[in-house]
Parts: C-alpha cells; structure tokens; sequence
C-alpha cells in the first residue's frame, strides 16, 4: 500500500468530525492533498467514521483518475478536486465538508455569515460568503463539479487562505486549511461563529458589524508574517 502518510493524515481527520459534533450520520467528508505527487486521498462514500482505516481511503491524481482503492469515493470528490485545482496553490492541502447546522441554517437562507465580533476575526478575515444559487443545468450536469465552480466564483477577488469557509446555497459548508487537522478546525469555527451570529441577529437584527481595524487587527494577530499569537514553531 502506497501514500501511507497521506492515508493516515486524510483517516485521521475524517475521525474527527464526529468528535467536534460537526457531522450527522455519514454527512460529512474529508479529503488532503500532496502537491509533491499532485494526489489526494478522500473518504470512502457512506462509511461510518468508526469504521475508517488508512486503508479505505481512496487516492487519486489531481486528474481525477483513481490511483488505488476498492471503495468508492465519496460523491463530493469532484468539488474537492476542482478546488485543490484552483487554490492549490494558494496553500490549500485540505478540505472539508460537513452539513453542521448553525453554517448550513445560513446556507439555506442563502445569507453570509456577518463578521460581528473577534471570535469571527480570529479567523475569517471578513463575512463568510454563499455561493448564487446553481442553475438547474449546473446540477442537471456534472453537479459536483459545477458546485465548485460556484464556490470559485464566490471567492473573485478574495484569499481563500484569509477566508477558508464558504456556503454553497441550499445546501452546505466547505471548509479548508494548510493539513487535515487545521481544515477540521476551521470547519469547528466556521459552526462556532455561525452559531454566535444567529444569537447575536436573534437578539438585535441589525446588529453593528465589527469595525474593520478591529478585524484586521484579530485576523492578522494570528496568521501571515507578522502574526504573534500563541507559540513560534
């Protein structure tokens, strides 16, 4: 068996949805990616979390052509693909997706998710986007596909790395990060700040944005060169 480490990253990540509550049933996926080889590994379609073995993890190139595996991989494949495609080189070696449902409550309605307070600034350097709603030939078509290529258009003019998260209408969250652990992770937050900000619309619906020096003063505290939050490595 080939991709050990890669196995293990992607198996290992996947393990945790569960554990942060992010996930229900089997509605969620994780996949990693190394750019030395251009493959990445995904779960397996419809395999419980406490069931997954490095071994079931199905690796594939970059292409799309399935290098090893005897399971099927899971349907959202080709909107991870696209999306390692398009913001590989921005840095992103993982993905995510979950139905968590503060982030997909916002999803359905079709609404950003406001950055309101610094819990959103210590990560999301602005409002989570949603995606336009997709056509009824986009998901006629090659669906997964085309989800991504909304998720792309959402993010003209943005960092995916400073925005790691994006709805997809009516339907859910991805999420993404530098490895499987920190995409994990953000998909935690993504669900925590969702969560604060139908609190925060619940009591005041037209409550004060944060003003953007303190965004940016959050957001950067924390990551890019001169981030001097938590431990030098």
């Amino acid at each position: 068996m080939h991709y050990q480490a890669l196995r293990e990253e992607c198996t290992e990540a996947n393990k945790r949805l569960p554990k942060t509550g992010l996930v229900d049933l089997t509605f969620g996926n994780v996949s990693v990616f190394d750019p030395q080889t251009g493959v990445f590994a995904i779960k397996p379609s419809g395999v419980p979390y406490d069931q997954l073995s490095p071994e079931d993890m199905v690796i594939l190139h970059i292409s799309g052509k399935i290098i090893e595996g005897e399971l099927r991989p899971s349907s959202d494949t080709p909107t991870h693909r696209r999306i390692y495609q398009e913001f590989g080189e921005k840095g992103v070696r993982s993905v995510v997706h979950t139905h968590s449902r503060c982030a997909v409550a916002f999803a359905q309605a079709g609404v950003e998710i406001p950055c309101l307070g610094t819990t959103h600034s210590d990560y999301f350097n602005g409002p989570v986007p949603v995606t336009r709603v997709m056509t009824e030939a986009e998901v006629e078509g090659e669906y997964e596909w085309e989800t991504a290529k909304v998720i792309i258009e959402a993010f003209e003019g943005r960092e995916p790395m400073e925005c790691p998260a994006v709805l997809v209408q009516n339907h859910g969250p991805f999420t993404w990060g530098t490895n499987g652990k920190k995409a994990v992770e953000n998909a935690q937050a993504l669900e925590i700040v969702a969560d604060m900000a139908i609190k925060a619309l619940t009591i005041m619906p037209e409550p004060n944005i944060v003003p953007d020096y303190l965004l940016k003063k959050h957001f950067f505290r924390k990551h890019g060169e001169d981030a001097y939050y938590g431990q030098s490595q």
